[in-house]
């Protein structure tokens, strides 16, 4: 915490906020690159909303499950008030709902960009997101939401991340029960109690649901062993149709991706409050860190689902890129030649005689070649 007057350091960034450096950027570049090129191999087609977007519209509807991340500000030339996107699926929503409205279904769009979070107070952690994903807009269907698991691996294997786990789950089952049967202090104690997976606690606070609740939190695993659990299970005839699209899900992908790592856990009801059906939080075995979520949601009046992967999380388990060379060249050369080396995977510094001798220039600035009889020759280290 800083006392005082407020400092002038350029140093000094918001808590959240950090500058991405040479290596960093660069990477960050190539790995959305190859991502957004796989979705676009299959069809999506990319958007780009605004980072801001008037209050009204970005936090009504399914975006009202965004208010509490969102930071605001007045607009100086409408005085109305403004607040920078969390997240950019209900943006796509919109955009499909009302700009491509008359585009045909099913619509697929893909997009890229950076969101900003307030985060949890004292455990902010980053507050600048950077996103890249998918939405398929129009079909309720299986098939869909394998559609859109299956582009997600296919993007992190391009990146050279293998072993990949999608965790299934489907909060609209827990929420249901919430909603109708709880309420005041008692919705919270069986809040509280489910996302701690206290089993005693649920068995206090869960009333009539108690025992059902219960049987939930022990079908949590492996996608086959857990759903034989949950066939055992008495659901409610509202909760039915949702353990059968769990199970169409499963066999679906499966259909898409065999020998795919799946886990289902049916008491998991993270994330944005907008999803209404079957939901998907992506890791890397050899990683804690989720590297993608996405689910099943209304875009406006259409069923539509979706999966964003995190930048900043699968780049830290992606394959390393291969730095260019970096080769000095005289400030004035042949086109052809430029090219040429430009094709073979160099980066080519113009010479601007700083150092008076190219090659001490050359090692100044960390160029690993050097132009020198019409090619690219190594420097000595």
């Amino acid at each position: 915490m800083i006392n005082g007057p407020e400092t002038s350091s350029p140093a000094l960034l918001p808590m959240g906020f950090v500058d991405l450096l040479p290596a960093e950027a660069e990477a960050e570049a190539r790995g959305l690159a190859e991502v957004m090129e796989v979705f676009s191999c299959h069809g999506y087609e990319r958007v780009r909303p605004p980072l801001l977007e008037f209050e009204g519209s970005l936090l009504s509807g399914a975006g009202e499950a965004l208010a509490e991340q969102s930071f605001r500000l007045l607009d100086p030339a409408s005085h109305r008030m403004m607040a920078l996107r969390p997240d950019m699926t209900t943006q796509i929503a919109r955009i499909a709902a009302v700009r491509m409205q008359d585009c045909p279904r099913p619509l697929r769009l893909s997009y890229a960009g950076d969101c900003v979070v307030i985060g949890t107070p004292g455990r902010e952690g980053q507050r600048q997101i950077a996103q890249a994903g998918i939405e398929l807009i129009g079909p309720d269907k299986a098939e869909a939401d394998a559609e859109v698991i299956a582009l997600g691996a296919e993007a992190l294997a391009r990146l050279g991340i293998a072993n990949v786990s999608f965790d299934l789950s489907m909060p609209v089952m827990v929420w249901s029960l919430i909603d109708g049967s709880f309420s005041g202090i008692e919705r919270e104690s069986i809040i509280h109690a489910l996302d701690r997976r206290d089993a005693a606690a649920v068995r206090e606070y869960g009333g009539a649901w108690a025992e059902l609740l219960l049987g939930m939190m022990e079908a949590v695993g492996p996608a086959a062993s857990a759903l034989e659990k949950l066939e055992k299970l008495d659901f409610p005839a509202m909760l039915k149709p949702h353990v059968a699209r769990l199970r169409a899900d499963v066999a679906a992908i499966l259909a898409r991706l065999p020998g795919a790592r799946l886990t289902v856990d049916p008491v998991d009801f993270r994330g944005w409050r907008y999803h209404t059906g079957v939901c998907v939080t992506v890791f890397a075995m050899h990683s804690r860190e989720e590297l993608g979520r996405g689910g099943r949601y209304l875009a406006g009046d259409e069923p539509a689902c979706g999966l964003t992967l995190n930048p900043q999380a699968f780049l830290r388990v992606a394959a390393k890129p291969k730095r260019r060379k970096r080769c000095l060249v005289p400030s004035v050369m042949v086109q052809k030649d430029l090219s040429s080396l430009h094709e073979a995977g160099y980066a080519t510094i113009a010479s601007l005689g700083v150092s008076g001798e190219m090659e001490q220039e050359a090692h100044h600035l960390r160029c690993s070649h050097i132009w020198k009889d019409g090619k690219p020759v190594a420097l000595a280290r």
